[in-house]
């Protein structure tokens, strides 16, 4: 592999009606290809779900209504065009998991051949994670952090937009795609907890009964890795077996 500013890659971006890649429908996509420093082919949709109505959760985060994508291209006309332009490049996206889900599931749902699952990927939330100065990793605070003009979050294209100019800025160190996947082979060691109800806390300042609570769930290898550490580091120290038994001090 040669060196990453001579690479091209893909940026992709789905808005959808819900968060389950299995069940939910695209109604907004975008696709960049792009090196460091030359846009090339780009792609947008709306997209009509025929579901007769956007869910709420997800008009509140996207702000398309069902209005907006009634008559817009059907999937079975927009994945054609999507997978042409993706190909076999290496795919760029925020929770990236998530798009190359929704657009397979879709795709196996029109009996078209997709072979985007066997596409490599990098996560620009777990470079965010690794790079680890930003207050957070989230797209559009990161997009804040970096200085990168910001029109209209959430939306698809502008999404791929930022999200491009995010990952030139989390992926300058690395030199080659080589030595980037080798780095995202790994587990990332994270500073604070990203949800529930100790979202944003260090992992020291959480109770250790709610760690192996969390540590049980199903939780990105990144999360489990560091909810693990933090649980060995206090079984290391000697604070595991105190934490987890309140008694203890009535019987030493």
């Amino acid at each position: 592999m040669g060196k990453l500013e001579n690479e091209e890659f893909i940026c992709i971006d789905c808005e959808a009606t819900g968060l389950d890649a299995k069940k939910e429908r695209i109604v907004e996509v975008a696709v960049v290809s792009f090196t460091y420093d030359k846009l090339f082919e780009t792609y947008e949709s709306l997209v009509d779900p025929e579901c007769g109505v956007m869910p709420e959760d997800a008009y509140n985060v996207h702000r398309i209504s069902y209005e907006m994508v009634k008559g817009q291209p059907k999937i079975r006309d927009v994945i054609p065009k999507l997978l042409e332009i993706i190909g076999s490049k290496t795919i760029i996206g925020h929770q990236v998991q998530f798009d190359i889900d929704i657009i397979s599931n879709e795709a196996e749902r029109c009996g078209i051949p997709c072979r985007i699952q066997k596409n490599k990927f990098i996560d620009t939330l777990r470079l965010a994670r690794l790079y680890g100065d930003s207050p957070s990793n989230a797209l559009e605070k990161l997009g804040i952090h970096f200085n990168v003009p910001n029109e209209g979050a959430h939306r698809a294209m502008n999404d791929v937009m930022v999200n491009i100019e995010v990952f030139k800025h989390l992926s300058r160190r690395y030199l080659t795609l080589e030595k980037l996947f080798e780095v995202l082979s790994r587990p990332i060691l994270m500073k604070a907890m990203p949800l529930g109800k100790y979202k944003g806390r260090p992992f020291r300042d959480i109770p250790l009964q709610y760690l192996l609570y969390a540590a049980k769930k199903d939780y990105d290898q990144d999360l489990l890795f560091s909810l693990r550490n933090e649980i060995k580091q206090r079984k290391k120290g000697g604070l595991f077996q105190q934490a987890s038994n309140p008694f203890q001090k009535l019987f030493s």
